[in-house]
């Protein structure tokens, strides 16, 4: 008997024949089950989907088959490998225990580090032409996939009743990082003053640098990649999202305190290349919320490890009692070292 119960029924979906010898673990997703499937040189990625995570599918289909529609793909510089529809016309494939979807595989290589001001261009590059390239999807058809995901003053409301109900006490280093982030709300009030003059657009939500598939000599970038958070959003939140995780000298689970620094030369090679794809697009206002978008991010991520703490660790992993206490620590040395973005 396969060890894939749900294989007949993938291959009546997508009217394909597929060997067990033909499909494989991929990847080191923590999310999803992913498998390549490989049927005689024609490759695609099989995703056995995770509902306890993202708990409303139908709102990810909906989205991704708006983008499908509308979305300017001869614009792209790269591949944008969305779910391919199945014989009754579904994103997905509902098996008796799951769901499930397939993709086409891209070839390249993904990186987990920028190494060079260049890539951060050609990454910064490509967000911003995936946000341009969606400039005829309407963002109030797109749905909440994950709600008040980027919403700086619900995570602000978070933090201050995880404190109104938290067991620990207040005090010593917790009560330091407590005090830092309740004293930064002139953030969302910037937040807020944004949120009225920007336009929303289709945007992808979580551009960390693992998220594009690049060639093999990194010269360019082949592919955009996990496209379950397309929502509609302001430009300084895929920026930001960029400037928290690439110009960070550190990653955010690091305590080497005395190394977490901000790198200017990264930071600009994201500039330049965000605002070079979209300076024939974005209005002006967008281009100046840019750096906002650094401090924002950083900002709402610390509130988010640091709400999760004092709730006893319930929805981060975490591989030690205090992790998420560090990554706040963390989140807010590197927030203290972009202060200079509030003058670029």
């Amino acid at each position: 008997m396969s060890n894939y119960p749900w294989l007949k029924t993938i291959e009546q979906a997508y009217g394909l024949s597929i060997a067990p010898s033909q499909i494989q673990k991929f990847g080191g997703g923590h999310i999803h089950a992913t498998f390549l499937v490989d049927i005689e040189g024609s490759r695609y990625i099989l995703q056995q989907f995770n509902q306890s995570v993202f708990q409303f599918p139908e709102r990810i289909s909906h989205n991704q088959a708006l983008v499908l529609r509308d979305l300017d793909r001869s614009s792209l510089s790269f591949q944008l490998p969305l779910p391919i529809v199945n014989l009754r016309g579904e994103l997905f494939t509902k098996t008796e225990n799951s769901l499930f979807r397939l993709s086409p595989f891209v070839f390249g290589d993904c990186v987990n580090q920028v190494k060079s001001e260049e890539q951060a261009f050609l990454a910064a590059k490509a967000f911003a032409e995936l946000i341009i390239a969606g400039k005829d999807v309407d963002p109030n058809a797109l749905q909440e996939v994950i709600p008040d995901f980027h919403n700086l003053e619900f995570r602000y409301q978070q933090l201050e009743e995880a404190l109104s109900e938290t067991k620990l006490e207040i005090q010593g280093e917790l009560k330091d990082l407590v005090d830092f982030y309740l004293g930064q709300y002139s953030l969302v009030e910037e937040y807020l003053e944004w949120k009225k003059i920007l336009p929303r657009r289709l945007t992808h939500n979580d551009t960390k640098i693992n998220n594009l598939i690049f060639s093999e000599d990194g010269s360019k970038v082949n592919a955009v990649i996990d496209l379950d958070t397309l929502m509609a959003g302001y430009v300084f939140f895929d920026f930001g999202d960029l400037v928290r995780t690439v110009a960070c000298t550190e990653e955010e689970s690091s305590t080497d305190w005395e190394n977490i620094s901000f790198d200017q030369k990264k930071y600009k090679g994201l500039f330049s290349g965000f605002a070079e794809a979209g300076k024939d697009f974005f209005t002006r206002e967008e281009l100046d919320s840019l750096p906002f978008g650094g401090l924002m991010m950083t900002y709402i991520m610390g509130l988010r490890f640091l709400a999760d703490y004092l709730r006893g660790n319930m929805y981060y992993t975490t591989h030690y009692p205090d992790q998420n206490l560090h990554r706040a620590k963390n989140q807010m040395i590197l927030l203290k070292a972009m202060s200079n973005l509030k003058q670029s």
